[in-house]
């Protein structure tokens, strides 16, 4: 037996119309979408319930989404009259956004899970407003004009969930209690069992040490990616990639894409991309559920990134952070010892995001760059020329960090494009940061119902599956605020997709 929210003890049902495997956003989201479509719900979570939410727990909450105006706005958050003053909200259209994802995924991302993706995106922050998630817009991340008016276009997630992943969550599970949704903890799915027809039939699952079988009308996998197992980190994404720290979830191990696979699902996807963050080299191995974010490192875009050879090896301020950061991680687990340092003066770290303040935060600490590099252990040397020629190679003109500001470097390698100011006004700081990774981009293709292909290209009956073990959605990057939003949206549409199954089946 297992407790569930719904109080009490919780025994396994023989049957369900649906079972949805995983309890994070997109799991919920089917969940609670098809038992609003009139089915019967069983979920089963694989971790214990003070582990529960998979990599939805550890989410800064941001969504982007399309919209056209303040109305759009006005219609997933309750704006103060200040808020109404100092907005000035603009048009994100559904092109912009298609195009914004096609772009920062070199034009690889299937078209119809983006179309998908887009069209459904406002209507989706609305419905996750009826199940009581509460959203604040985002006027943090816009620049502000010298009247103080900040202008919303799209370039920024719009909107960010009240409590991050804690506050997104934490309404989803109050509103499964609410509708009677049964939740079984500590509670594995195993296999998936098919008939003669290859149709999805029920789900093997093991509560301890006792395997048992629920019969099903349709399944639903929402149990994310292979991000947790540094044995399949290593095989896909490569070398090095097993000593990455995970942001998120411990329990992402892939199962849900081993299950699909094992019936004959077909890969799709970039298998040896993922989304990767700089993180503080002192982070735990898995996510810490009550930092949540806080050991992402994303203000580098103000400094400079070196290696332990005290040589850069990016192009710091490519573009905004938003659109770079996810990629960062992936160049710094190619750096000596996977390992990298943000560099700073007391300019730039005056600008620093408030989770560099933390007490949890690895810093450095110096009165000269030749000091600050034998505290992080890099050749002095090395880094004084560094910082030297990159010093040299900036105008002195003022950067402004909060947009796209073109103040670059000349005649250094690699070129700093934006925010290029010098190092020079002691004292220097440095961060060491590695990888984070936040969740695989490779996984098992659906069809815009989120049905899971089948190798032949024909969907396998009765399964479903949404959120980050989709594939063919983001390669090598991904704008921020879409992984919230994939979940959401697909996860909505596996539910329909699979009570509809379900009632068909009857």
């Amino acid at each position: 037996m297992r407790t569930a929210d719904v109080g009490g003890p919780l025994t396994l049902p023989r049957r369900a119309d649906v079972v949805v495997v995983g309890a994070g956003n997109a799991a919920l989201c089917s969940a609670i979408t098809a038992v609003e479509a009139g089915a019967s719900v069983v979920v089963l979570e694989k971790a214990p319930r003070d582990a529960r939410g998979g990599n939805g727990a550890f989410t800064g909450g941001f969504l982007r989404f399309a919209f056209d105006g303040i109305e759009d706005l006005r219609s997933v958050v309750d704006l103060t009259a200040e808020e109404e003053r100092l907005l000035e909200v603009g048009r994100y259209s559904p092109e912009d956004f298609f195009l914004d994802v096609a772009e920062l995924c070199d034009y690889r991302s299937e078209p119809d899970l983006v179309d998908l993706l887009v069209s459904a995106s406002l209507e989706s922050v609305r419905w996750l407003r009826t199940q009581g998630v509460h959203f604040l817009p985002t006027l943090g991340l816009h620049a502000p004009d010298p009247a103080g008016v900040v202008r919303m276009r799209g370039v920024h997630p719009a909107v960010e969930v009240s409590g991050g992943g804690a506050g997104l969550l934490g309404a989803l599970f109050r509103r499964a209690e609410s509708i009677g949704l049964p939740i079984h903890y500590a509670t594995a799915a195993t296999r998936l069992v098919t008939d003669d027809a290859g149709r999805v039939t029920a789900v093997t699952v093991r509560e301890g040490r006792v395997a048992r079988t629920i019969e099903a009308g349709a399944v639903v996998l929402a149990c994310g990616g292979f991000e947790s197992d540094p044995e399949l980190r290593a095989r896909y994404l490569g070398t090095s990639w097993d000593l990455a720290r995970v942001r998120g979830a411990a329990g992402n191990t892939g199962d849900g894409i081993r299950m699909a696979r094992d019936v004959g699902a077909q890969a799709a996807g970039h298998w040896s991309g993922c989304h990767a963050a700089p993180l503080d080299l002192n982070a735990p191995l898995y996510g810490d559920r009550d930092l949540s974010d806080a050991f992402v490192r994303r203000s580098y875009h103000l400094g400079v990134l070196v290696n332990r050879d005290g040589e850069r090896f990016l192009d710091e301020g490519a573009d905004l952070e938003a659109r770079t950061y996810s990629w960062v991680g992936q160049r710094i687990i190619e750096q000596p010892g996977q390992v990298a340092f943000q560099v700073f003066d007391a300019r730039a770290a005056a600008l620093l995001r408030p989770e560099y303040a933390l007490r949890q935060a690895t810093r450095l600490v110096a009165d000269t760059v030749a000091e600050l590099a034998a505290k992080a252990g890099v050749n002095a040397a090395a880094l004084e020329r560094t910082v030297d020629g990159f010093n040299a190679g900036t105008s002195g003109a003022a950067v402004d960090p909060r947009t796209i500001d073109g103040v670059a470097t000349t005649a250094v390698s690699p070129p700093k494009s934006n925010w290029a100011a010098s190092i020079v006004q002691p004292p220097f700081v440095a961060y060491p940061v590695t990888a984070g990774i936040t969740f695989t981009f490779g996984g098992v293709r659906v069809d815009a119902d989120a049905q899971v292909v089948a190798e032949d290209g024909e969907p396998i009956g009765n399964l479903c599956a949404a959120g980050e073990m989709v594939g063919g959605l983001f390669f090598g990057n991904y704008p921020t605020g879409c992984g919230i939003m994939a979940g959401t949206v697909f996860g909505r549409t596996a539910g329909r997709t699979a009570a509809a199954l379900a009632a068909s089946a009857t």
